[in-house]
Formats: structure tokens, C-alpha cells, sequence
């Protein structure tokens, strides 16, 4: 899962980044309202985390103008204020969640897997394909009844492979929502990472699930599904 941070505090920021990548997230960082519009409306994130007070452009004008540009991506508001004038802005500007400063993290977490539980298609905490079991709040992996130990950047391709099941994801997505941008997308990060992802997986005579669509990325499908 990718997460845009738009902060200009930089304790915050900092510590936002370092909480999020332990809990298996790519994070991308904005310091401006300037910058965290354009990042995004050009990248494709799973939840934007906003602060509402942010120089060059505020918050709620961010969110508006990201909601303009026709994105749906889950945003959650950070802010010093907590009047119901503020709150309700913030709404009407498109925010999907607010919270206020300070804050908890693990309130904040709760927060995040609460609106990604809203996508189009519900899916939920669990993920499900042939003997394949993903817990994603316990980020752990078993296959059948044996568990699956993987590194974190395996859980998050897995993951991301998983929710999008039976699709070929193009291998610059799957660049982008694991890793944050200063990953040179020319760098083989990524086929050493599916190599031992599926020699973890797809080993001891267990049904092939990951599989290379030539020219353009990976898939994950039940062998019997491939035509």
C-alpha cells in the first residue's frame, strides 16, 4: 500500500514516515500544499494523508482541487483545529476522514484500514486466493496450513497482487505503491524481490500463483483460471 504524507512540520512528517513504513506502507512525502497537489494527481496512492495548514496552498483547497481532477483516492485530514466550521469544509472539500492534533498513531492506523476498507469492491482485512490466506493488519501469509514468512516489501507485492487478482498489473504500478518515488524505475529491485517471492510461494509442488505477463508486469491467478 503507497501513502501520500502532506506535511510541512517535519517532525511529523518524519515520524509519519518511519510509523507507516513499519507497518508495511511506501511513503511519499510532501512538505507543501503546492507539491502534495501535484504528486497527487499525477501518482496513484491508497490514502493521502492531509495536513490542513500547509504553505503555497491550504488543505482543504488541495483536496478540492485533487477531487477536481477526478481522484477518489481515501484522503484523512490532520489538524490543530477542531471546530465543526473547520470539520465540515473540510467535508464538503471531499476529506473522507479528519483527525485532529495530536494525535494517536494507532488511532490514526485504525483510521487509514477503516478507509481502505471502502474501496469499490469491499475486500476487507483478509485476502483470499486458492490456498492463500493475507492478513493484512497481522501481516502474516499462510498457505494452506503452513505459514509463510516474507520480508516486507514481499508482503506489500504480494498484497497489492493479491487485491488486484486475476489482472495484469503493469510492473511501473506495482513500482509505485511499493516503493516510494526515489526508486530508480530502471533498477531490477523488483524482479530480485518476485524471485524470492515466488520461490517462497510457489515452491513444494504447490499450484503456480504468480505468474510474468510478458511486456508488461505480474499476475496473480489460480492456475486452472489462465487462458
Amino acid at each position: 500500500m503507497k501513502v501520500l504524507v502532506v506535511e510541512d512540520e517535519r517532525s511529523i512528517r518524519d515520524f509519519l514516515k518511519q510509523s507507516l513504513e513499519r507497518e508495511h506502507f511506501a511513503v511519499d512525502i510532501a512538505e507543501d500544499g503546492i507539491k502534495g497537489t501535484y504528486l497527487a494527481k499525477t501518482n496513484e496512492y491508497d490514502v493521502i494523508l492531509l495536513d490542513n495548514v500547509t504553505p503555497g496552498k491550504h488543505g482543504q483547497m488541495v483536496c478540492a482541487d485533487v477531487r477536481a481532477a477526478g481522484k477518489t483516492t481515501p484522503i484523512i485530514s490532520l489538524s490543530v483545529q477542531s471546530d465543526l466550521t473547520t470539520k465540515l469544509a473540510l467535508l464538503n472539500a471531499g476529506v473522507d476522514d479528519y483527525i485532529t492534533k495530536p494525535f494517536s498513531f494507532l488511532e490514526l492506523l485504525a483510521r487509514i484500514h477503516a478507509v481502505l476498507r471502502r474501496p469499490r469492491e469491499f475486500q476487507g482485512d483478509v485476502l483470499h486466493i486458492d490456498d492463500v490466506t493475507i492478513d493484512t493488519r497481522r501481516h502474516t501469509v499462510m498457505r494452506g496450513k503452513i505459514k509463510i514468512t516474507l520480508t516486507k516489501k514481499e508482503f506489500m507485492i504480494l498484497e497489492y497482487l493479491v487485491r488486484h487478482q486475476n489482472a495484469a498489473v503493469p510492473r511501473s504500478l506495482i513500482l509505485e505503491h511499493v516503493w516510494d518515488g526515489t526508486l530508480d524505475p530502471c533498477s531490477n529491485t523488483l524482479e530480485t524481490h518476485m524471485f524470492t517471492l515466488r520461490k517462497k510461494i510457489d515452491t513444494n509442488n504447490r499450484k503456480k500463483l504468480i505468474h510474468t505477463v510478458p511486456n508488461v508486469g505480474y499476475k496473480v491467478v489460480h492456475e486452472k483460471n489462465i487462458v
